[in-house]
């Protein structure tokens, strides 16, 4: 079974929701970076940018980030992990960084991307925006400060973010019809 939980009308309004608390929270972006988590986080991140500017006049720093090795489950299968580009052009010490993803499910994602920042310096602090949060099976204690939608789902349940053409709208699809 597969059936939609957020339209393309739907996701611009939450887009637009976010940028605002961001800039509430933020202002001009003058000591924050975006940080959009790889893969699947980047359509996301660039979005937030887009409306930012479009919205505010804000060019927001940006980047990309990879967490392949920073996975706990890196090492643990035969499958070749192939890591992806990292796009991170600014100094991350003493900004403020926002990582963005698109589902927040276990949790284990973002703690790899806590991880990942680290590497690259020490931030002033970091905070999560993420369009769907599952609230249920988190296995580490992650919590975001933007949300998109909550989202009750069952454990065999997965939720999938579709862009086309700049814009988005999000499925839940039961186990069966994955």
């Amino acid at each position: 079974m597969k059936r939609i939980i957020l339209e393309y009308q739907q996701v611009d309004l939450i887009l637009t929701r976010i940028c605002h608390q961001l800039v509430e929270d933020h202002g001009d972006f003058t000591h924050t970076a975006i940080l959009a988590l790889q893969p699947k986080g980047i359509l996301l991140g660039k979005a937030i940018v887009r409306k930012l500017e479009t919205l505010f006049g804000i060019h927001a720093t940006y980047g990309e980030l990879d967490t392949t090795f920073h996975r706990d489950d890196f090492r643990r299968s035969d499958k070749l992990l192939i890591p992806n580009e990292v796009n991170i052009d600014f100094e991350i010490e003493n900004k403020r960084i926002i990582l963005v993803d698109d589902v927040l499910y276990t949790g284990r994602s973002i703690r790899a991307a806590l991880d990942a920042v680290n590497d690259y310096g020490r931030p002033a602090s970091i905070e999560l925006v993420t369009l769907i949060n599952r609230k249920y099976k988190r296995e580490v204690p992650i919590q975001p400060d933007y949300i998109g939608e909550n989202v009750d789902s069952r454990t065999d349940d997965y939720v999938k973010v579709e862009w086309d053409n700049n814009q988005c709208k999000v499925w839940i699809i039961t186990d069966n019809a994955k």
